[in-house]
């Protein structure tokens, strides 16, 4: 089991996407990650960070540093201190978690006994490593990346990845073990017809019945325009023809200008 983490931040506030928008969460977010999406919003969470900075008291912005990796005591300290108890979830977000699988697991059980639901937000690739932990996850918030935006970190920049589909429906095989897991997926005006299809297919073919979250692209980095609503309304409906809970939510933290 892990004794330390790598992370950036740690901080109080409610969830801005997904099928839990507005629930109180204190959110533990993980360093590192082995994508690199097009309209990424948080890209220093890409590489390793000497400094972790931590909310000092819960709603204050005010934040401390420590440095990297961070003690697992320290990290439960820093939830204790921002009231833990009185959240709904702790969101174990990134950056990508699961690269750190053994932190996730040592996190979760020391947490979840305090009160919270544990939510795992993940790229949703590293099915071997939600194995580990998918015991101790209460929601797997997983995306569903499309090669139109997103490619792997070690591909030069311009170069296709090719498509996550396989390892995304495998990935989903592993998170039906969880109470309850969602798939997301952001759209940007590059975002393909015939990738879409080919995950909702796959979805169906897994469990209909799981929850598709279509996420209108947040213009940010090397993405400057937003999806037509007309565009995204048809997107709806041409999913919900091949799966039963298809929504379609932004990124509400956005418009409020929260962390």
């Amino acid at each position: 089991m892990a004794s330390s983490v790598q992370l950036v931040e740690i901080f109080s506030s409610v969830q801005g996407e997904g099928t839990h928008v507005g629930e109180t969460t204190l959110f533990i977010r993980f360093g590192e990650c082995d994508l690199r999406c097009r309209w990424c919003d948080s890209p220093e969470t890409w590489l390793p960070r000497r400094k972790c900075r931590i909310e000092e008291e819960r709603g204050s912005a005010r934040f401390r540093e420590l440095d990297n990796p961070v003690p697992l005591a320290d990290v439960l300290e820093a939830a204790r201190r921002l009231r833990v108890e009185r959240h709904r979830f702790v969101s174990l977000t990134g950056g990508e978690p699961l690269l750190q699988a053994d932190a996730v697991r040592g996190l979760a059980r020391a947490l979840r006994p305090l009160g919270p639901r544990i939510h795992l937000e993940t790229h949703g690739l590293a099915s071997d490593a939600l194995a580990q932990v998918v015991d101790c996850i209460d929601v797997v918030a997983m995306d569903w990346k499309l090669a139109s935006d997103v490619r792997r970190a070690d591909d030069a920049k311009g170069a296709g990845s090719g498509d996550f589909h396989a390892e995304h429906a495998a990935f989903l095989r592993v998170a039906l073990e969880a109470p309850e897991r969602v798939v997301k997926v952001v759209v940007t005006q590059d975002t393909r017809d015939e990738e879409l299809l080919a995950m909702a297919e796959a979805i169906r073919e897994i469990d209909a019945e799981t929850p598709l979250v279509i996420q209108p692209v947040t213009p940010f980095a090397a993405v400057r325009e937003a999806v037509p609503a007309a565009r995204l309304l048809a997107i709806v409906v041409r999913l919900s023809e091949l799966l039963l809970d298809v929504r379609l939510i932004p990124q509400t933290h956005k418009a409020y200008g929260a962390l």
